[in-house]
């Protein structure tokens, strides 16, 4: 296990002078800050840690860097990066930027066809990939990609029939060219190092596109240091703490944490083996603080509440009491009250007994802090993890605001507001309830878009999309995107989020998409999660074979209708789910039903599943229904069955 450290916050003279500097530049002054005395990088490969130090960490940078202006990468070229969680990111990164190079991140689990129109979009002539999948993705339509003129893979199983391949080039001999150059060529890299300046764009992350097409956010060198000053006046973390990359590359929080925050504060990346062993990796590194999609957390209470309700009537009795012990607890914080001495002796044995195990169990035992972010999550949600002692919060946050702008202060958790802004940064309501912001985090604009960027400011302050309002307390509660803000055939204004986020917040919800714009009642389509509803049925001695059949069960069915009564009962009349269908099958990216980041893209399944929208508002019962679902490989199958209408009256 590696060893735990204790944390030296950088101060504030040094953080005010990372500001003025590129990405690059910033490693460079913490590789002779830090040197060898303390760890940049870990990953776990094989079960073991491999450690880089700062000095390492430059040293990769820079003979990456060198490789790259051997193949003739120039400033203001756009390098393309297809990776998952590995630290052959970060230097492909960092070095692609030390050149004067944007790069763009795309996600490995995009099909063949996305990647394409990405690549066409900016025309790089440099594209570094993951491993075999993603090389075959681009060489099966390499037509297209007359610009493409070198595609550097990092993992090398199974490229060894592609030696003749002349585009090809592994990341291990992108390294040893690199190291040549340097012989060759000594100071070229800090040459090139010392070309850049802060207000250049270091990246361009392509937006959710829950709205239509995705566009591409230029974020400076400053947006990302700005940000990561931002955060680490305000969380007490720096040297010697830990940070977990779990999210993919091509999505904001993961850069701005790991060529942000870690860079600026002198944290330590960690890179778990695989998706499967982030638990225990939690558990042996202990990450000071985790920032992930209310998705995760959605999934994570689930499946603790599962093993709760699997556990024996007694270890079910304890949590129940110690779980109203601690929410009792955090109730009395909420409201600024002194907990009660007796109470608080009653947590402190709750937390000893039955939370700090079963923290420890899911690997969340050492989080000073933990949020939440990217799309609206229930106050239970948070309401349940805060209860049993992890600190969740909510947090707020754009792309076009190098991610997060907001969070909620540790002294002052609202449950349902995303809290304050951070430091260095102004949030005020438009006349027409939008949310804006000005900070030095602001993107610099759309790529290739002049009219995007003009319409995403209002006055020089950036229009976030989203209609919110602040409370007395200068919290910030968010309603929902304001165009997704819905009227119903009376004239009641709600979000579908706020509904959506309630349902998914039951174990057997997984996906919960919500309708009523000038109707007269609200609808549902729903997805079950496959791993709960699935255990329940197999308890039940219900059989079923496919995700189709199991959300056909007519016991499936009422288990649903269970949980959405519970939700109406929570909200009031005109929000309440007259009508529901069970889907027939999972949204999914590959389908385009949600984006890459799990966001639903409301406006494309609406037109997608119109007819059993409207079979709800039509006084049917059920409805005959043929759906295509586009598999990994581009194939497309089709599935037919009969989706029944639940009416919840």
């Amino acid at each position: 296990m590696p060893a735990m450290n204790k944390t030296q916050q950088i101060d504030a003279g040094r953080l005010k002078a990372l500001v003025n500097l590129t990405l690059p530049q910033v490693l460079a002054v913490q590789a002779e800050y830090l040197g060898d005395r303390h760890v940049a990088i870990r990953e776990k490969a094989y079960g073991i840690w491999q450690r880089y130090t700062w000095k390492e960490y430059l040293s990769h940078v820079r003979h990456v860097s060198l490789a790259l202006k051997a193949l003739g990468l120039k400033r203001n070229d756009i390098a393309a990066i297809i990776m998952d969680n590995h630290p052959e990111w970060l230097f492909s990164e960092l070095g692609a930027q030390a050149l004067g190079a944007v790069t763009l991140n795309l996600f490995t689990s995009a099909v063949a066809s996305e990647l394409i129109q990405a690549l066409v979009r900016i025309r790089t002539p440099l594209v570094i990939a993951q491993d075999q999948e993603q090389v075959d993705k681009l060489l099966d339509q390499k037509d297209k990609l007359p610009f493409v003129k070198t595609i550097v893979y990092v993992d090398p199983t199974g490229m060894g029939s592609y030696r003749d391949n002349t585009l090809l080039m592994s990341f291990r001999e992108l390294l040893e060219l690199g190291q040549r150059r340097e012989r060759e060529h000594p100071g070229l890299f800090e040459q090139e190092l010392g070309k850049g300046r802060a207000d250049e764009t270091a990246l361009m992350i392509m937006t959710s596109g829950t709205t239509g097409v995705s566009k591409l956010a230029m974020l400076t060198h400053r947006n990302f240091t700005s940000m990561a000053r931002q955060w680490l006046m305000t969380v007490p973390i720096g040297v010697g703490s830990d940070w977990m990359s779990m999210s993919p590359p091509a999505w904001i929080v993961d850069q701005m944490w790991g060529v942000g925050v870690t860079l600026a504060g002198g944290m330590t990346m960690n890179f778990p083996e695989t998706p499967e062993t982030v638990q225990q990796d939690f558990r042996e590194i202990g990450p000071s603080i985790l920032i992930t999609s209310s998705r995760f957390w959605e999934d994570l209470a689930s499946k603790i509440r599962v093993k709760i309700d699997d556990a024996g009537f007694v270890n079910r009795a304890f949590f129940s009491l110690a779980e109203k012990i601690g929410s009792a607890v955090i109730r009395y914080e909420a409201e600024r009250r002194p907990v009660p001495a007796v109470l608080r002796a009653l947590n402190l044995l709750a937390s000893f007994a039955v939370f700090k195990p079963l923290l420890d169990r899911v690997g969340c035992s050492r989080f000073i802090s933990a949020y939440t972010g990217g799309h609206p999550i229930s106050p239970d949600v948070i309401r349940f993890f805060r209860s049993v002692g992890l600190n969740l919060k909510q947090c707020y946050g754009l792309t076009e605001t190098c991610g997060i702008f907001q969070i909620q202060p540790d002294d002052e958790v609202k449950l349902e507001t995303v809290g304050k802004p951070l430091p260095g940064t102004q949030v005020r309501i438009s006349e027409d309830q939008e949310v804006l912001v000005s900070s030095d985090t602001v993107f610099a604009g759309y790529h290739d878009d002049f009219e995007a960027t003009e319409a995403a400011f209002e006055q020089g302050w950036l229009r976030t999309g989203d209609a919110g309002y602040l409370d007395d307390d200068g919290h910030l509660i968010i309603i929902g995107r304001k165009q997704d803000i819905i009227r119903d055939k009376h004239g009641n204004a709600f979000s579908p989020d706020f509904i959506e986020t309630r349902l998914k917040f039951s174990l057997f919800i997984k996906e919960a998409v919500i309708f009523g714009e000038g109707r007269p009642f609200i609808t549902a389509l729903i997805n079950i999660d496959m791993g709960n509803v699935g255990n329940w049925a197999e308890e039940r001695m219900i059989p079923y074979t496919t995700y189709t059949d199991l959300s056909q069960q007519p016991r499936v069915e009422r288990l649903i209708f269970e949980e959405v009564q519970e939700v109406n009962a929570q909200l009031p009349p005109p929000m309440r789910i007259r009508k529901f269908i069970l889907l027939y099958k999972l949204l999914d990216a590959d389908d385009e039903e949600l984006t890459r980041t799990g966001k639903v893209r409301r406006r494309f399944v609406y037109g997608l599943y119109l007819p059993m929208i409207e079979a709800m508002y039509g006084g049917k019962d059920e409805i005959e229904v043929q759906g295509k679902v586009r598999y990994r490989d581009g194939q497309v199958g089709m599935i037919q069955t009969t989706a029944r209408i639940i009416s919840v009256e």
